[in-house]
């Protein structure tokens, strides 16, 4: 007998519970619609919020940057991986997001784990929203901080256990979600900022799923509101709106400067390729020329919405252009993910650990290549297999 054959019997309870992930494989470029197995699907799954994936200008930077620097960074940022593209990158987020200094990492979750071990340790506080993504839960356990969980969103059991610990010595942060990736709702972050003064506490956004949809142009939870200068950290993902890789982190001189000397993944891990910077650049660029993309992608996320609504499915109440449609049972949602796809539309079931039992749901995520058309398709064939599966 192996030493992992217990891991057979997991793989099969999920199964059995209809939390198994199938991971299906694109056989094309990610638009609003892609090929998987041969067959051309309706692409309601995708991060790629405004369509910049496949933009032709973006395309073609990263083939000039190929060309002028090689396919590879070759070494970490502080050795010999820095080039002149990363720098440029840095620069045009700083000025995109209306903030002092910017550093570049290999993704969103390297950019959570490597700020928050930085920032606080071994006596310090942590008040985290409950809902939290799992890099900010990582980030916060290898901090070694003593990690206070609130209800989400809810900024009374906040404030009652900032109170709580009002006299606490060691240093104290606040860290949210900009936008909660399963539900769509937006954290108050006003006030999270008020209550960060008056308990003299550091705040700390993770606005991956702001970036590109939130504020004017897409450029965050901060513009959107008006609160540049007032979050101590801002960090950001590159992989979801900007259609590319990397992460950032926005903030402060001081903070960045400090980064650069001591954050874990900036000084142990090659940087992100020319190609994928150079595409970064370009697509920052485009942002900050024309709001376009980002009115598109929201005119469809309302279209989708009210439409999904008016056919009786629960959508909850997303405040952004994720759409969960919430069924509930495990099963239920495994078995109507996969009706979805034989019938023309890719979508995925969600279930736990990435939601709480009992919360399973298909996420409907919109972009802004997709037509009225497109829409229509996916709609109908989610109100039919609705229907069929007993969701609506």
């Amino acid at each position: 007998m192996g030493k992992l054959d217990f891991l057979k019997e997991k793989i099969e309870e999920l199964k059995e519970k209809g939390m198994y992930t199938k991971i299906r494989v694109l056989e094309s470029e990610q638009g609003a619609w892609v090929v998987i197995n041969g067959k051309r699907m309706l692409n309601l799954s995708s991060n790629n919020y405004l369509g910049l994936i496949s933009k032709k200008e973006i395309k073609e930077k990263a083939k000039e940057a190929i060309d002028k620097f090689g396919v590879g960074s070759g070494a970490v940022r502080t050795i010999a991986g820095t080039n002149l593209l990363h720098t440029e990158l840095e620069k045009k987020l700083a000025e995109f997001k209306g903030a002092e200094a910017v550093i570049l990492l290999q993704s969103g979750i390297l950019a959570n784990m490597a700020t928050i071990p930085l920032i606080v340790g071994e006596g310090d506080l942590i008040f985290s929203d409950e809902l939290n993504h799992a890099s900010i839960i990582d980030g916060c356990r290898l901090s070694k901080a003593k990690i206070v969980r609130y209800k989400h969103i809810d900024m009374n059991d906040l404030k009652n256990k900032l109170e709580e610990y009002k006299d606490y010595s060691g240093r104290k942060l606040i860290v949210t979600d900009g936008v909660f990736s399963m539900d769509g709702d937006i954290a108050p972050l006003p006030e999270i900022v008020e209550l960060a003064e008056k308990y003299n506490a550091i705040t700390m956004v993770d606005d991956a799923h702001g970036e590109g949809v939130l504020g004017k142009g897409g450029r965050g939870i901060l513009n959107h509101f008006h609160l540049e200068g007032k979050v101590d950290i801002d960090v950001g993902t590159l992989s979801k709106a900007f259609g590319v890789i990397g992460g950032y982190v926005a903030g402060s001189k001081t903070l960045i400067e400090y980064m650069k000397q001591r954050a874990r993944p900036f000084l142990f891990s090659t940087s992100i390729t020319p190609a994928d910077t150079a595409a970064l650049i370009e697509a920052v660029d485009i942002l900050t020329k024309s709001d376009e993309l980002v009115n598109r992608l929201w005119e469809n996320s309302k279209y989708i919405k009210e439409k999904l609504k008016n056919a009786g499915f629960d959508i909850g109440h997303s405040q952004t252009p994720i759409t969960p449609v919430i069924i509930g049972d495990e099963k239920k949602t495994s078995k109507m993910a996969d009706r979805l796809n034989e019938e023309g539309v890719f979508v995925q079931g969600i279930t736990y650990p990435t939601v709480p039992l009992g919360k399973a749901r298909i996420r409907v995520m919109v972009s802004a290549s997709h037509s009225k058309e497109d829409l229509d398709f996916g709609i109908e064939k989610f109100i039919k297999i609705g229907k069929e599966v007993g969701v609506i």
